[in-house]
């Protein structure tokens, strides 16, 4: 495994132009951030050894290298998930990648369904802490020390830091925010009215198909994480919703001015 980490991030290095801190990886619909990027460097995953190939509408599939914030930056325009056949090491391979390039903050986004029943559609969630449903843990089996701990410690897996200057900079635009907990499913189907009120009774306030494999792997190698999601669609108790894909997408289309401000904001904040 450190020998393909390895051959990844030697190809990367042998062709970026610049040696980014931070990355962030765009979920369902939420790639317009790229277009703020400056300087950009453009890299398809197919171009990359071992990497994987994003099979979902709305994940492009490329790295994408430039200045966000005045910052150097990598953004992941496409992730993976385990739903699409992936198992867990290849969904978060992009992450170790990260690491081992010098990465040291992963910012993450993310499509979800609100279930806490103070937000709407089109709110932007910062992720305070999340619940993992995955049926396979992305650590699980051999750990390698070069990467990081047997046990990571996860409770602080979102900085706190970083929390307090995107509410500061959110007050600052006039941005209504919600804060929550994220629950992480395996996918691909939508969650019946029953799983929802199960999710919403446990304690979550949205739900979605990512996110949680990448942000124990960035902990578990070190990294400080900030994570949102922006909620595009509604769960309300007795009153069930139908969701689709491409409304997931139009809603996060519309919700993606206020994700972009905030994490160049923050980006502007890094020392």
């Amino acid at each position: 495994m450190l020998e393909i980490i390895e051959e990844s991030a030697s190809y990367l290095r042998s062709i970026i132009r610049s040696k980014p801190e931070t990355a962030i990886i765009l979920g369902s619909g939420l790639g317009e951030l790229v277009d703020h990027i400056e300087d950009k460097q453009e890299i398809s995953y197919e171009e990359i050894p071992n990497f994987p190939v994003s099979t979902v509408e709305g994940h492009s599939g490329k790295l994408i290298l430039g200045k966000l914030g005045g910052k150097e930056i990598l953004a992941m325009q496409g992730r993976f998930h385990y739903y699409e056949g992936y198992n867990m090491k290849k969904v978060t391979f992009p992450v170790r990648v990260m690491k081992a390039l010098g990465i040291k903050n992963l910012f993450v986004s993310n499509a979800a369904g609100g279930m806490n029943p103070d937000f709407v559609v089109g709110d932007v969630m910062i992720i305070t802490d999340h619940i993992n449903l995955f049926p396979e843990h992305p650590l699980r089996g051999k750990n390698f020390s070069e990467l990081g701990p047997r046990f990571p410690d996860m409770s602080d897996a979102y900085s706190k830091e970083f929390i307090r200057m995107a509410e500061k900079t959110a007050a600052e635009n006039h941005i209504l925010i919600q804060k929550g907990v994220y629950v992480g499913t395996q996918g691909p189907t939508y969650e019946t009215p029953a799983e929802y009120k199960y999710f919403r009774v446990t304690g979550g306030d949205a739900v979605g198909m990512s996110t949680v494999p990448e942000v124990i792997v960035a902990r578990h190698c070190g990294m400080n994480v900030f994570a949102v999601s922006v909620i595009t669609d509604m769960w309300y108790e007795g009153n069930p919703v139908k969701v689709s894909h491409e409304e997931v997408i139009e809603a996060a289309n519309s919700a993606q001015p206020k994700m972009t401000l905030i994490m160049t904001e923050l980006l502007k904040q890094l020392q």
